[in-house]
């Protein structure tokens, strides 16, 4: 049974965010909001935490997670950054952006794509997420709570989470496969990021979520 820790979501109480960041580093796996989706996440450098994570959501080794980064420079401590690169994320972070880029050797192999040498990484524009960032030092794995549309023929979870639950169903659903919920009393919304390709020399949208026009607009 997951504990529930409930933090405010403008304002996150200290004691609640170093309860939470003890518990990833010793290897917890949460599910926590964001500024997307509710995701399932773990310290992105704990190994068993990671393999947990793709356990619950039935990934495959090669299915590359994304994991949250508190700011562009920090991205740049686990991506190669190029100058196009820069400009665009400089625009849309923070934000409901998954930028794909070439990994750094500080990314395990477990995150990344394995052929392309690839990762996912966001900058959330949610004050619970860099709170936890900020105090855990270290980024946040960020798996879907549930499975998006365009990915529902290629996954089959533990357990299954249809979109429209309530934040209580959600936490129903959950509770058996994670060690805390994070409650800042916001319902989840159920649309994902839009993601970003800046792998290459030409930028490219390969998923239209939240706030796609803009970067439409940028790519």
């Amino acid at each position: 049974m997951a504990k529930i820790i409930t933090v405010h979501p403008d304002n996150p109480q200290k004691r609640g965010i170093e309860e939470i960041t003890k518990a990833l580093k010793d290897g917890a796996v949460m599910l926590y909001p964001t500024d997307t989706v509710y995701a399932i996440g773990c310290d992105l450098n704990h190994k068993s935490a990671v393999e947990r994570v793709r356990r619950i959501k039935q990934l495959a080794n090669d299915k590359p997670l994304t994991f949250l980064c508190p700011s562009l420079s920090n991205v740049a401590t686990y991506a190669i950054v190029s100058d196009t690169a820069y400009r665009i994320m400089k625009r849309l972070i923070p934000g409901s952006y998954t930028f794909l880029l070439p990994a750094t050797k500080l990314v395990p192999r477990l995150v990344q794509h394995p052929k392309r040498k690839t990762t996912g990484i966001r900058v959330p524009k949610n004050t619970v997420c860099l709170s936890l960032l900020e105090a855990l030092e270290n980024p946040i794995i960020s798996t879907s709570a549930h499975v998006p549309a365009d990915e529902v023929d290629n996954v089959t979870p533990l357990v299954d989470i249809e979109p429209n639950l309530s934040r209580v169903d959600l936490f129903d659903r959950l509770d058996k496969w994670v060690d805390l919920i994070v409650d800042s009393g916001i319902e989840p919304t159920y649309e994902v990021s839009t993601i970003l390709d800046l792998t290459g020399d030409q930028p490219a949208i390969t998923r239209k979520g939240l706030g796609w026009e803009e970067a439409e607009a940028w790519v």
